[in-house]
């Protein structure tokens, strides 16, 4: 077999594409593929396995912002992860996400974030485990009793595709403000997209979204019928607003029953609810990859610890992130210098050693401890670790799956 691994293009959309997609993941809405797929492809944003000419397997990336402690990073979310089941285990999903992975790494992009259907696949490709998408599900008679907030509440809105650049501001300075990690931002095209278009997260017979000067918020009816919301989001600066959003969705709890939030660890609701109510109901982590270990570092936001620690990277995917480096933190900013060989005196202390895994994990603020019983890290110095440790500290999450 002589594979030709290629960038997807427009003209690639059609039959092909559309058995491979369900032959890999079973039965779905083809309107709904083509209206997310036709814009990545005409962007550049994926790679294709062909086989004398026939697709046999491929990948595509979203053009995202992921959230580092108040900071966005560009992001690239990969997706669409497919191989012909008749020529999987012969190396194609490796091919793919290889030159997928060159592909985002020229396109700028210093991270990558991926839900994988099997990890041991991506964790030879340098992906690690990184946050989750939590789910909490509650009565929704419980959000009828919320703690009432003693200011004026907001006037709130429908909105519309005119309103996208509102919607993304919004929930910049609601990550910014909390200096979350791990949430998205999407493009503006994907936004108005769901504002008015088939795919229809916010439009629809079922699905309903709402605007405040400082808030927004997203829903459905879900389960088949009318006992059930699902909460996508809820978005404010302020506690009126935050008061004022739930207090729309909770208008239903006469007629819904359960209530399925995505959720932040550390969302507002927790300590809104009168009792204990809300549990939570599903996990699904996601992986997390540093394309360009600088750029990334540079790029995310830190707390005010201020720390120069030296560090051995060794990266096989992307060789540009193999070498020496000295990190530098100070005043919330963080740069990775190269170290030239043979540069560094000889009383310095020990570097520590990681992979792409372990710089993956140690980004998403996995205690160091837990890499070195992981096998992820080895080398460096207690104080180097427990500098580490407070520089990145992280509870990732994420209110998008893709």
């Amino acid at each position: 077999m002589t594979l030709d691994i290629r960038p997807l293009t427009p003209a690639d959309k059609g039959p092909e594409y559309l058995d491979l997609s369900i032959r890999a993941f079973g039965p779905l809405d083809e309107a709904r593929l083509w209206a997310i797929t036709e814009p990545i492809l005409a962007d550049g944003r994926g790679v294709g396995a062909f086989d004398d000419g026939r697709l046999v397997g491929g990948a595509v990336f979203h053009d995202m912002r992921q959230w580092w402690h108040g900071k966005q990073v560009p992001m690239a979310g990969v997706a669409g992860v497919n191989v012909a089941p008749e020529y999987r285990g012969g190396g194609v999903g490796r091919a793919v996400m290889t030159a997928l992975t060159g592909q985002m790494a020229e396109r700028g992009y210093p991270l990558s974030v991926l839900y994988a259907a099997t990890m041991p696949f991506y964790r030879k490709l340098g992906w690690e485990l990184a946050g989750a998408n939590y789910e909490a599900v509650l009565p929704a008679r419980s959000l009828l009793e919320l703690a009432r907030p003693a200011g004026t509440a907001p006037k709130i809105r429908r909105p519309g595709p005119a309103d996208v650049a509102e919607i993304l501001d919004i929930t910049g300075r609601v990550h910014e403000q909390a200096r979350d990690c791990g949430p998205v931002t999407w493009d503006e095209p994907t936004v108005r997209r769901w504002l008015d278009g088939p795919i229809g997260r916010y439009v629809g017979p079922h699905n309903y979204a709402y605007l405040a000067p400082d808030g927004f918020a997203g829903y459905a009816w879900a389960g088949g019928g009318h006992e059930e919301i699902f909460v996508d989001r809820v978005l404010a600066t302020s506690p009126e607003t935050t008061s004022a959003l739930w207090s729309v969705i909770a208008s239903h709890s006469s007629v819904a029953s359960k209530v399925r939030v995505r959720i932040a660890p550390q969302d507002p609701l927790w300590w809104l609810l009168r009792e204990q109510d809300a549990q939570l109901g599903e996990r699904d982590p996601w992986m997390l990859r540093l394309l360009d270990a600088p750029a990334a570092i540079a790029a995310r936001g830190f707390p005010a610890v201020n720390l120069t620690v030296p560090l051995e990277i060794t990266d096989d995917l992307c060789p540009h992130n193999t070498g020496l480096w000295q990190l530098t933190v100070r005043s919330g900013t963080a740069q990775l210098i190269r170290t030239p060989s043979g540069s560094r005196p000889a009383e310095s202390p020990p570097s520590l050693v990681l992979g792409a895994r372990g710089l993956a994990a140690l980004y998403a603020g996995t205690p160091v401890a837990t890499l070195r019983r992981a096998g992820l890290v080895t080398g460096g110095t207690p104080r180097a670790d427990a500098l580490l440790d407070a520089a990145f500290a992280a509870t990732p999450f994420m209110l998008d799956s893709f």
